[in-house]
């Protein structure tokens, strides 16, 4: 494990952190606590004096904090793999993370002095998932796994045919599919439309809605959602667990995305019942952003052999390659 990698897997932990200080903000409206930007009440943001931070301020002034962190820590990490990385497209990854990040930052902004619309603290909120995804990614390329996976992609055919075509199709659309999801549920927690339907697992007593409103449709194709992403995450593990048993790196993905799916349904009609409770909501917000990142994974592992560095092993000699199926199975988690 590299330092590179060691410093991959805190910003993408650090930007989880974010995802939940964002979600805390929201849950308890705290989005105009701080009503100006990029300074907290006319204070450089890291000059606020901490005995002011109460109530929402202490939500959205951290999320701010937080935030500036990450961008440093981005930062770092793209300089880093300039520095490092004989991988052209890893250091091209590494400044759309920073370009991300920046945006990101910027859609923040927008957000506060535009009074919260509802189109851009969306947008926010997707552009966070997106990052999320681009932090997963690096620290996923940064480990010592994946470049041994790559190494045996041409002399393993397990290693370069991870699955068959459906299982492979299936764990290659799973992050669109989780990530349209978080989407609705972006524009239902931003439209107020959380309680619109107030009973969980019925739907106002029965299983659809006996009248329809844009906070009610969206609510109920949030649930909708959640039961397609359900059943395309159960497909895909049961099909992997019975046809690559020997795959650990395939498959502890797909057992964690099970019971991160479990969870999550539980999160949600918890939300519900509990009236919006922003501790439970917020852990709503950040189990979503697991399920996206441990489906990344899934789908980035199967489609192992089709990436830069996977081909050029292809020209590697053969004695270069000399890892077991078993071997890179062991070697491929972050």
């Amino acid at each position: 494990m590299t330092w590179l990698h060691l410093y991959a897997r805190f910003l993408c932990a650090a930007t989880l952190l974010l995802i939940a200080a964002g979600g805390m903000v929201t849950s308890t409206g705290s989005g105009l606590s701080v009503p100006d930007w990029p300074n907290s009440y006319g204070y450089f943001m890291f000059s606020f004096p901490l005995s002011s931070m109460v109530g929402g301020i202490f939500y959205e002034h951290g999320h701010r904090l937080i935030a500036s962190s990450v961008g440093v820590l981005t930062i770092g990490m793209t300089v880093w793999l300039w520095r490092v990385e004989t991988r052209r497209w890893m250091r091209r990854l590494g400044v759309i993370a920073l370009a991300a990040v920046i945006l990101q930052g910027l859609l923040g902004g927008i957000t506060v002095l535009y009074f919260l619309p509802t189109a851009v603290s969306v947008s926010h909120a997707g552009l966070a998932e997106i990052f999320f995804g681009l932090t997963v990614c690096l620290a996923l390329f940064t480990s010592t796994g994946w470049r041994r996976s790559g190494a045996a992609s041409t002399h393993d055919a397990v290693a370069r045919d991870a699955t068959d075509v459906t299982t492979a199709a299936l764990a290659t659309a799973l992050p669109v599919v989780v990530y349209v999801q978080i989407l609705v549920g972006a524009t239902m927690r931003h439209t107020g439309a959380g309680l619109a339907i107030p009973d969980f697992p019925l739907v106002f007593g029965g299983i659809v809605p006996p009248a329809w409103t844009f906070p009610v449709t969206v609510h109920y194709l949030h649930r909708l959602g959640a039961g397609l992403t359900a059943m395309v995450v159960f497909t895909t593990a049961g099909r992997l667990a019975m046809r690559q048993r020997d795959r650990p790196d395939l498959l502890r993905p797909a057992v964690s995305l099970t019971l991160l799916v479990l969870i999550q349904i539980g999160l949600g009609g918890w939300t519900v019942l509990s009236g919006r409770a922003p501790v439970i909501n917020t852990a709503h917000v950040a189990t979503g952003a697991l399920v996206l990142g441990t489906s990344l994974l899934l789908g980035l592992r199967v489609n192992r052999h089709r990436f830069p560095d996977a081909r050029q092993a292809d020209a590697s000699p053969p004695h270069a390659a000399a890892l077991t199926a078993k071997e890179v199975a062991r070697g491929a988690a972050i």
